[in-house]
């Protein structure tokens, strides 16, 4: 009896640990705890440079060629960016900001609205007027040589706050 006693006992802890250990989970996005809390982004944006780099021959900055970037964000973290290169019609995209826990450290993440479920970490600084947005490889995307296929880049802005 008391055998049987102990698998009641350990079988509902057992299903109760696989089942909280899922890797389908939703990924809690914290808006607090990083460098700064996200809803002191809201507001508009300007990019006072704006650089592309696919990590081999090409590399532009956006401003210096006469377009603009300009970036509006919800207290929420919900962001929407329009690029406007100088040579092409201008386009949007959007997505969500917060700070990815790991490890006692906090990193600045975004999940576009392209790609929802995944998401990319990027340095991040921000002070009353301005705020830098850096990644690595495949952080962003720009279509180098205007064919309609966007190839995957590093990205560099900064922004002055309108």
């Amino acid at each position: 009896m008391k055998t049987l006693s102990n698998i009641f006992l350990f079988v509902p802890l057992f299903a109760f640990l696989l089942l909280s250990c899922s890797e389908d989970d939703p990924v809690e996005l914290v808006k607090v705890g990083g460098p700064f809390e996200i809803s002191e982004l809201a507001g508009s944006w300007e990019a006072t440079s704006a650089g592309f780099s696919d990590g081999n021959v090409n590399f532009l900055d956006l401003i210096d060629e006469g377009g603009t970037v300009t970036l509006t964000v919800q207290s929420s973290g919900r962001f929407t960016l329009t690029i406007d290169p100088s040579d092409r019609p201008s386009y949007t995209t959007s997505g969500e900001m917060f700070w990815e826990e790991f490890e006692g450290d906090y990193f600045f993440a975004i999940e576009w609205a392209n790609y929802p479920g995944d998401w990319d970490t990027y340095g991040a600084t921000l002070n009353a007027t301005t705020f830098t947005l850096n990644g690595g490889f495949g952080s962003g995307e720009y279509d180098f040589d205007n064919d309609g296929n966007f190839e995957s880049a590093s990205i560099s802005f900064t922004f002055v706050r309108v």
